[in-house]
């Protein structure tokens, strides 16, 4: 498999990121679509993950995938729909994994892609929840990764 070439994003990339996150999202979690405007999508980017966090992301000349990092958490991951089953998303996690000694993430206990996936790559269910402690009220799953000793 050719290697797939990663860049850090930066502010000029957030509006990307946005429509990657919202395609991502209203693909997988249909029942979450429209919970978010665009626009918030892009303000939720630009203040609050890309000032706390680091981003990577891929595609020429568009963003096709993008993972945010802060403090050995996995804040998010999504690849558009058309790009996914790539490598992309292996390329972005591996990319985390490089930096991080042990990463911790939330997925929703419904997006069973995305569960499966972080299983594949290592991580192990830690904990479920009800949801109650999230902004859209679904039940999560909490998921860790330790490098091997």
């Amino acid at each position: 498999m050719t290697a797939i070439p990663l860049r850090r994003l930066g502010p000029d990339d957030m509006d990307a990121a946005a429509h990657v996150l919202r395609a991502a999202l209203d693909d997988r979690l249909p029942w979450l679509a429209g919970r978010h405007t665009p626009a918030e999508d892009r303000r939720f980017l630009r203040a609050i993950v890309f000032p706390q966090g680091l981003l990577w992301g891929t595609g020429d000349p568009g963003l096709t995938g993008f993972i945010a990092l802060r403090d050995g958490w996995i804040d998010q991951l999504h690849v558009l729909p058309a790009h996914q089953r790539r490598g992309i998303g292996t390329a972005l996690l591996n990319r985390a994994k490089a930096a991080a000694p042990a990463l911790r993430l939330w997925t929703f206990q419904r997006n069973h892609a995305a569960r499966a996936f972080y299983a594949r790559h290592g991580f192990r269910l830690a904990l479920e929840t009800d949801g109650t402690r999230n902004e859209e009220r679904e039940p999560d799953a909490l998921y860790l990764w330790e490098a091997a000793p």
